[in-house]
């Protein structure tokens, strides 16, 4: 059947959205076994873990004491969205989240454009937490046994500085690469996580950061907000300018949320249980942010923050005189953040084994082994590509991409509720609608992401056009003719 271009672009993929609750009972469906405490620990879990521990250290300096505003400004963000992805979660029950739900409603194209942001999403975070990994285990190894990393073994070559970008010959931040390696032998054998198992890592970093909030407090100055807006933010950054551009940084330590949709077809009562289990851990996730931000920006200040490795070890430590409170808070970031990339690491191997499945890229990314049930020629070439981007860029480069990618992809998934609510017109499926219609929350998620992007650097925009440019190229010279909707 011919098709003209418009029709290809604008194609869709015929989602099954009438049995939701009675997919359990098929064959080839996944098992409805997930309730909502573990569902809203998944979300929790895939959150916290990667940005808390590293971004103050980027955003403070940009934003100064305001830092506190720029999480707020996030979660706001975050949450229009969440409430977003509750309504399309059950109404598509179909695995790949914001790929899928774009792939059934707004086309083919911006499913793939939508793809391409996830890729960079979760390619680069895994890059980023391997980064910031790299800088507790340092401070763990200097604390417990007085020895560190050489400079040489956890510096990048690719550095940016307030003169431009920088080329350390010889330089390699090893650690990171040797993160990226184990979790690639874990992922190719085929390891897997239960929900139970995830819910008591979760436990155990929230508990960490309970530790450093009450140890915090109890050098809290109140000085130390003052001014509370940043003069001159050291990075060319003044008053509210400066609390955009740190909102837009932060907005990284939020993008695990959409985590809780890409459980929606294992989910018991998912109607009711997925929209509440989306924004209980946004609840969770912004109360845990704001009391590390309160008490951190009380306990050391802002000028402080640049260039700070391992900067909540660092602050337990200068504030108690004693190595311990470092040591155990590191030794919990070091245990927490490996399990979070070793689940984004499997998270992007997914997306392209979805992508892939459809056709869109090349079919080596879906092949399977029959011995172990994971592909692991895609999980080879996933990590090659994370290690390298860990070990040799800088993660200045790194946590705004991250931020580009999850806000564009987060503009999608708010366009398709009105087109979702267009397509199923009176036969639309009862369940959590978002409030206020199919333009309002959308619309307002739209332009507040819009709003975060504005604070990004012209590099990440640089960045940001020559990828999207690469995966035009790839849908119209390769996926558009591939498509097994073609």
């Amino acid at each position: 059947m011919n098709q003209t271009l418009v029709q290809k672009l604008t194609r869709t993929k015929p989602v099954d959205n009438k049995n939701t609750e009675q997919a359990a009972s098929s064959s080839n469906s996944l098992h409805r076994s997930i309730g909502l405490f573990p569902l809203t620990m998944i979300g929790v879990g895939a959150t916290i873990g990667t940005g808390i521990f590293f971004t103050m250290v980027e955003a403070v300096p940009k934003a100064g004491p305001s830092v506190i505003l720029s999480f707020l400004i996030a979660a706001i963000t975050a949450g229009l969205t969440a409430l977003c992805y509750a309504e399309l979660s059950f109404r598509i029950p179909a695995s790949g989240s914001s790929y899928s739900f774009a792939y059934a409603t707004v086309g083919e194209f911006l499913a793939f454009i939508m793809a391409a942001c996830l890729l960079l999403e979760y390619g680069l975070a895994a890059s980023a937490t391997a980064i910031g990994w790299s800088d507790y285990l340092n401070n763990f190894l200097n604390n417990a046994f007085g020895w560190h990393i050489p400079e040489l073994l956890r510096t990048p070559m690719i550095v940016s500085t307030a003169h431009g970008i920088e080329i350390h010959g010889g330089h390699i931040n090893l650690p990171p690469i040797i993160l990226v390696c184990l979790c690639c032998l874990l992922l190719v054998r085929g390891a897997k996580e239960s929900a139970t198992t995830n819910a008591i890592m979760v436990l155990v970093k929230l508990a960490i950061l309970i530790f450093f909030v009450v140890i915090a407090f109890s050098g809290f100055d109140i000085n130390n907000f003052h001014p509370f807006f940043s003069p001159d933010g050291g990075v060319h950054y003044t008053g509210v300018a400066g609390v955009t551009a740190a909102a837009a940084t932060v907005f990284f330590s939020f993008i695990g949320l959409d985590t809780v949709a890409t459980a929606g077809e294992e989910v018991r009562n998912p109607t009711r249980n997925v929209p509440i289990g989306i924004l209980a851990a946004l609840g969770i996730v912004t109360l845990f942010y704001m009391l590390v931000a309160v008490a951190a920006m009380g306990a050391q200040p802002a000028a402080k923050f640049a260039g700070q490795e391992a900067g909540l070890a660092v602050i337990l430590q200068n504030v108690t005189g004693q190595t311990w409170p470092a040591l155990v808070l590191a030794a919990g970031a070091v245990i927490s953040v490996f399990s979070v990339t070793l689940v984004t690491i499997y998270g992007q191997t997914r997306i392209l084994y979805a992508i892939a499945k459809d056709g869109l890229i090349s079919k080596s990314f879906q092949k399977v082994s029959p011995r172990t049930g994971s592909p692991v020629q895609n999980t080879l070439i996933v990590c090659i590509v994370v290690g390298l981007v860990a070990g040799f860029v800088d993660a200045t480069f790194l946590w705004d991409m991250v931020s580009m990618g999850t806000l564009t992809a987060f503009i999608v998934v708010s366009l398709a509720v009105p087109v979702m609510r267009h397509k199923e017109g009176a036969s639309a499926v009862k369940g959590f609608r978002v409030p206020g219609g199919p333009y309002l929350v959308p619309g307002l998620s739209i332009g507040a992401c819009l709003y975060l992007m504005f604070g990004l650097s012209m590099t990440t925009y640089t960045v940001f056009v020559i990828w999207m440019s690469a995966a035009i190229l790839t849908y119209f010279l390769y996926g558009m003719r591939n498509s097994r909707l073609n």
